[in-house]
């Protein structure tokens, strides 16, 4: 157990954000096997693995919410975090660790109630059949009671990343996914489970990892630790805290409703099929996505230290960074899908019918995939800030202004089908161009030169 923190106001900025972002892709990407893994094995079900996929892709919104929340909490605790430490306050820093346990847990009971009470009206507002409820109800009956483990793993893993620890934040996830791994062919399979089984594996291993955060947290060699006498709502934090999340809040938020969307249009107009195509669709991007997103969430405690610290150029090149590294990636992952769609899509089915029907819309759907670098950098660098209102209207932008309508209006007006997947690509020009460059003028060029307005105390 090491004693202190790392310091990220020396050293090479590229070694300091890939230091942190390498460990945080692996951990990510393992931790998509939770739900990744899932789908591969329902898809790939005798004779009712479509329809099975189908409703799993049912519950995506309401997996998205609860993750909306944990955003809310961690990813509005831990940039808070990380500028108290660069400020010197230790005692702060403990009191937000603290804070955002105890509102983990209370938002986490509740959601679990009131998902597992109203599922079934929920599922069918979200798009699901008489033919795909079954499965969708299933799956989530189960899933929900583990709630407080997943918000707990994921919400409070982002703190061990922000003292320096990356790798230790990595094993968070490598354990429960893992773990899910073995347990999934053993409940879906070995023991007829099915649909129900893939959500039994996930939350036991959900509260392995759990366990494991809660434990190296109250380790007594920290210098910071999540102490018993700061596991309550501080109010005030609360107000900062959610000033900061609130922006990943609505990210997530805006996601499940897009969500909602896409799936409740599909139904209308191409029926279970296309609901299972946009369920790969959307786990293809959610594996894609995750390098540039852990660049960006890598680079948040190096610039949030250094900012607190006011070492302003060292601000300004890790947001060069961030944005060259992001920019290369996302373009190379653009050029891959374009060549080779097929074998994303048979990871997940081998339906002749959706495969056929999922290579063109892959195609529509990544069109201009390069431009979420853009939507990545102007993003992280508000919430490394606190810039909550800055990362909010942004983040509004993007999938409610652009995205919700063109869902609904595109399919309307002559594109069918088409039109819910060509919503995505048109969000990435408009949204991350617009992120970007409100970026560059309200932060990137005052650093240094005029106080940035609408930056977090610390």
């Amino acid at each position: 157990m090491h004693k202190t923190a790392n310091d990220f106001g020396e050293g090479k900025i590229i070694s300091l954000i890939t230091s942190q972002a390498i460990p945080l892709i692996i951990a990510q990407l393992v931790q998509l096997l939770y739900s990744i893994v899932d789908r591969i094995y329902i898809g790939h079900l005798p004779q009712t693995g479509t329809l099975a996929l189908t409703g799993i892709g049912l519950t995506f919104p309401i997996v998205t919410i609860i993750a909306a929340f944990t955003n809310l909490f961690g990813t509005g605790g831990a940039p808070l975090f990380s500028m108290s430490r660069g400020a010197g306050n230790q005692e702060k820093a403990e009191r937000i660790l603290g804070t955002v346990q105890a509102l983990i847990i209370t938002a986490s009971l509740i959601l679990s109630a009131s998902i597992y009470l109203f599922r079934e009206p929920i599922l069918y507002l979200f798009g699901a059949s008489a033919e795909s409820f079954p499965y969708a109800d299933s799956y989530l009956k189960i899933y929900v009671f583990g709630t407080i483990f997943a918000m707990t793993a994921t919400g409070m893993n982002g703190f061990i990343n922000a003292m320096g620890y990356p790798r230790i934040g990595m094993l968070t996830v490598v354990i429960g996914a893992v773990l899910n791994l073995i347990l999934d062919p053993v409940f879906i399979f070995l023991l007829h489970m099915g649909v129900a089984g893939a959500a039994a594996a996930t939350v036991i291993s959900q509260a392995v990892s759990a366990f494991w955060v809660i434990r190296f947290l109250t380790g007594p060699g920290l210098s910071l630790r999540l102490k018993r006498d700061n596991l309550k709502i501080d109010f005030g934090l609360t107000v900062q805290i959610i000033r900061i999340g609130i922006a990943g809040f609505i990210f997530q938020a805006t996601n499940s409703l897009v969500q909602i969307l896409c799936n409740s249009t599909l139904s209308i107009f191409g029926g279970d099929l296309y609901v299972s195509i946009m369920t790969v669709l959307n786990s293809v991007r959610e594996i894609l996505q995750l390098p540039a997103t852990g660049l960006s969430q890598g680079s948040q405690p190096v610039i949030g230290y250094n900012y607190g610290a006011g070492k302003y150029e060292r601000v300004k090149e890790s947001i060069r960074t961030m944005m060259f590294i992001c920019s290369v990636y996302t373009l190379a992952a653009w050029l891959v899908i374009l060549l080779f769609p097929k074998f994303f899509i048979t990871l997940f089915s081998s339906d002749p019918g959706l495969l056929d029907a999922g290579v063109r819309s892959m195609h529509i759907y990544f069109f201009g995939f390069v431009f979420m670098a853009l939507q990545s950098a102007g993003q992280n660098t508000f919430q490394s800030l606190g810039m909550s209102k800055h990362a909010v209207f942004f983040s509004l932008l993007r999938k409610v202004i652009i995205v919700a309508p063109l869902t609904v209006i595109l399919p309307r007006i002559g594109f069918g089908v088409s039109g819910v997947f060509m919503a995505e690509p048109v969000s990435n020009v408009i949204g991350g161009t617009a992120s970007f460059t409100g970026m560059y003028f309200m932060v990137y060029r005052k650093l240094g030169k005029e106080p940035v307005k609408g930056t977090a105390r610390v």
